[in-house]
């Protein structure tokens, strides 16, 4: 369950003014964990380098538990459908997991609207707060059809914000600089597909589904692994 578009990374990434591509996390020969999405697929999952973390990473929109037990992180795009159908089911899991804290990093490789649409969530994210950026991330993805700049602060609106502010805020140069940051740890952590997460120091392609990402965040509070023995 993922979209992957390699060739569109540098492309994506030249909207925000990004250089070359910093080396990716090398592949594994096979998963860490045995680990099996919702339609009974393995999911691929490895092994993060500790020294590439989202801690300190600006611009990330957190929600959930402020003590968590378990951190959960989605690197998505706006335009992936799978990161769409992820939204309401990680929703979901937040009401099912009061110990889950949930991280949303942007990885706009999809095309210029995701950047766009990532520009006014970071907007949002500056002149509003942290639960208003989280309610404008739902409140997109409740919408139908590609999600681009227009759309997005036709959101705003909706959601009673200042768009024109939004608007300016999207444009600074420091929110192009942020999202930059944030695709380059994902692609740095390997994260060619959206969705992809990090659960623990563990990485994980693509979306699972509802239930096996509940067994995985369970796992992690009972064991500190991606799947307990």
């Amino acid at each position: 369950m993922v979209t992957d578009r390699r060739g569109a990374i540098a492309g994506a990434l030249a909207f925000i003014g990004a250089g070359a591509l910093p080396r990716p996390v090398a592949a594994q020969a096979g998963s860490l964990f045995p680990f099996t999405a919702d339609d009974g697929k393995q999911v691929y999952n490895y092994r993060l380098p500790s020294d590439l973390s989202v801690e300190g990473l600006p611009g990330v929109v957190w929600t959930g538990a402020n003590h968590p037990d378990v951190i959960l992180v989605e690197y998505f795009d706006y335009n992936c459908p799978f990161c769409r159908k992820a939204e309401a089911d990680l929703d979901g899991l937040l009401r099912m997991n009061p110990g889950l804290k949930l991280g949303l990093v942007n990885n706009p490789i999809l095309s210029l609207g995701s950047v766009q649409a990532a520009k006014v969530q970071q907007a949002v994210l500056r002149t509003a707060g942290p639960a208003q950026a989280y309610a404008f991330h739902r409140a997109v993805y409740a919408k139908r059809g590609p999600i681009d700049g227009p759309m997005s602060l036709g959101v705003v609106g909706e959601m009673g914000l200042d768009a024109r502010a939004i608007e300016a805020a999207a444009d600074l140069p420091q929110v192009g600089a942020v999202i930059k940051r944030q695709a380059e740890l994902a692609q740095s952590l390997g994260f060619e597909a959206t969705p992809s997460f990090s659960l623990g120091n563990i990485g994980i392609l693509g979306y699972p589904g509802p239930d096996a990402l509940q067994k995985a965040v369970a796992d992690m509070k009972r064991c500190d692994r991606l799947a307990c023995g």
